[in-house]
């Protein structure tokens, strides 16, 4: 028990143990108590949930946790903090610009500002000398609290019409202030005690942004920068990002002709043969791992009239994303989600509760309408290929049906040696079905989640408009995570469409259904693949798994013919018959990342073999033609990630 009349309060820590404190003692006074490195390291706490600077006091029974760079929401205070570090800078160098939104952003910051002349990059290494020389006056980031005729008074004052905007659309009630030294700028915070905590940061990029996403409000410029408490870590980020540079999926794309954009579809991607060879490969995978597990494939309309979707729920929950046309003047809809169509071959049987779980799996093309400003390669698109299913099931079956998708997910991203984290999302602000699906369908998924053992994070507010579900967020090789996989529980839909289905007592019932992608969009899942492979898919899914390599051109049939015999043989293969040297042929082969190079000559033609180079791995070796195939079957058939010499 606390006794505050003694001047103590006891606060509660997340491993369930208490620590006592003075009456009036602050965040940052705890974690001193808990151990200086920990106050050093700090860049704010959670107060019974919610994310609050170090000064804040703390109050008896709070339930705190100091937070670090180490954590997510330690790593938005600490960047929060520099895009108001940046901010000041460029206000001490270019007068008169106005400030917009400046929030953390995964692995970074951004600020949008309103600049005459616009900035350039050049001007980047002034502004980052003018945020050193703040930072290492280690001014405090001071909260102060006013009135919202306060906060529009000041800043009409400052005529910066983009923050009186967004006062205008807050309630009314106490506005927040964030100043440190001469910035001021409108703020929920909460921001690292002071900006002397900011010593690591890089401005990266310039780009456009539409004011409040709005393509018909004024354009802004968007700065792009990131921050770390250490120049080590700065440094170890801005590599991988050099690497991720070399990756980019779009130039890669087009070094390995695998895809491309025009003009005449923006935001449309058209796949070249190769592009199409892998696209295939994924989905001969695919399709082989959910005929194990008892799926059936279907194939819905593209277009369908709008009255569906106004039963789906996606007109009133979507309709701005969607694209439409008229038919003999009625109106249809391109359909942005395969749901609808699912729920209507459900319907058109006779279903018994002991076709159930039904796994309806469909590979559907699907057009969403993204502005312009966000499109960008294969990963964010308007036309895409979603590998959906929908699993009819009764309610008793939702636990064992989510463990077996857990297992079959896990068991495809190891297939491409990717880890993997998940989230729980609950319920939207835009949603559709009562209080009492949602409970159910949340529990539902929480409960399988539980049993399972599974470590998860809880995502409020971020679940389908129909549903609560599971997302499944990749890490690649340079590890940024991507969320690809779905898992989602919708009671709702099922409702919408009046779908049943004969129970054992012979009466009817309402069945439940999970909506689940394992790849999600599949060319978004190719342009991470890209990237994560740098190019350099395995073997099994090399859009050329081999090149055969003559030494000299008296050897050309010799290729020829080991060409033709691989390719009978199923081996993705071509041969090298230019003029050029060995060397640059091998060169050449490196760079379109081809798995395996067979250099052929005299010595290879007499004893029917193949000289074997692989990318990785260099030389490996002399192997007769048939056993070149043997070892190309098997490393095919295993969906190797890579090989290694024998």
């Amino acid at each position: 028990m606390s006794d505050v009349a003694t001047g103590i309060i006891i606060v509660k820590l997340p491993d369930g143990s208490t620590r006592e404190l003075p009456v009036g003692s602050s965040a940052l006074d705890l974690a001193k108590s808990i151990s200086h490195g920990l106050a050093r390291a700090a860049t704010g706490a959670t107060i019974n949930g919610e994310v609050m600077g170090l000064p804040t006091p703390l109050e008896d029974g709070d339930a705190v946790a100091i937070v670090t760079f180490d954590s997510r929401e330690g790593q938005d205070v600490f960047n929060h903090s520099a895009a108001h570090l940046m901010a000041s800078a460029i206000q001490h160098l270019r007068p008169g610009t106005k400030f917009a939104i400046g929030p953390a952003i995964e692995d970074g910051f951004y600020y949008d500002i309103e600049c005459d002349p616009p900035l350039s990059e050049d001007e980047f290494p002034a502004i980052e000398a003018e945020m050193a020389k703040i930072a290492k006056q280690n001014d405090s980031f001071q909260r102060i609290d006013v009135s919202k005729a306060d906060a529009l008074e000041y800043f009409k004052e400052r005529d910066d019409q983009y923050k009186v905007e967004l006062i205008e659309d807050l309630e009314d009630g106490t506005i927040t202030y964030y100043q440190h030294a001469d910035f001021t700028d409108l703020c929920r915070g909460p921001h690292v005690p002071s900006t002397g905590s900011l010593k690591a940061f890089k401005l990266l990029s310039l780009a456009g942004a539409d004011w409040r996403g709005d393509e018909k409000r004024p354009m802004l410029q968007r700065i792009y920068g990131t921050a770390f408490p250490k120049k080590k870590m700065l440094d170890e980020h801005l590599e991988l990002l050099a690497e991720a540079e070399k990756r980019d999926h779009r130039k890669l794309g087009k070094q390995l002709d695998l895809f491309s954009f025009h003009q005449e579809g923006p935001g449309f991607p058209f796949f070249h043969p190769k592009g199409m060879t892998v696209l295939n490969e994924l989905m001969s995978y695919w399709r082989e791992e959910h005929a194990k597990r008892g799926y059936g494939e279907i194939r819905t309309p593209t277009i369908l009239d709008v009255s569906l979707w106004h039963k789906s729920g996606h007109w009133d929950n979507y309709k701005e994303n969607m694209y439409f046309t008229t038919v003999d003047d009625r109106e249809f809809a391109v359909k942005p989600m395969n749901c609808p169509g699912a729920m209507l071959v459900f319907k058109s049987g006779q279903t018994s509760y002991r076709d159930l779980p039904l796994r309806l799996a469909e590979v559907g093309s699907v057009h969403r309408h993204e502005k312009s400003g966000v499109l960008h390669g294969l990963t964010r698109v308007r036309n895409f290929t979603q590998d959906d299913a929908h699993i009819f099931l009764t309610p008793d079956q939702i636990q064992d049906e989510v463990h077996a998708l857990i297992d079959f997910i896990d068991e495809v991203y190891a297939k491409f040696g990717f880890d993997y984290s998940i989230e729980l999302s609950t319920r939207p602000e835009k949603s559709i079905g009562s209080d009492e699906m949602w409970e159910s369908a949340t529990s539902g998924l929480q409960n399988a989640l539980d049993a399972k053992g599974v470590e998860y994070v809880l995502n409020e507010g971020d679940g389908a408009f129909y549903g609560p579900k599971i997302d499944f967020h990749i890490r690649d090789s340079l590890k940024r995570s991507w969320q690809c996989a779905t898992v989602q529980l919708d009671f709702a839909m099922p409702e919408k469409f009046d779908l049943e289905y004969t129970g054992a007592d012979g009466s009817a019932h309402r069945p439940v259904v999970i909506h689940r992608v394992v790849y999600g969009s599949i060319e978004r899942f190719l342009g991470i693949l890209i990237e994560h492979f740098a190019g350099a898919f395995p073997t099994w899914l090399a859009p050329v798994q081999a090149i055969v390599v003559p030494v000299a051109q008296a050897f050309d049939a010799y290729a020829i013919d080991v060409r033709d015999r691989l390719r009978a043989a199923g081996v993705r293969v071509e041969a090298d018959l230019s003029n050029e040297t060995l060397k640059y042929k091998i060169r050449i082969a490196q760079t379109d990342k081809i798995p395996y190079m067979l250099v052929v000559g005299e010595r290879e033609r007499d004893a029917d073999s193949v000289s074997v180079r692989h990318r990785k791995d260099g030389d490996i070796g002399s192997q007769t033609v048939d056993a070149f195939v043997a070892r190309m079957r098997e490393e095919v058939a295993a969906r190797s990630l890579d090989v290694k010499p024998d």
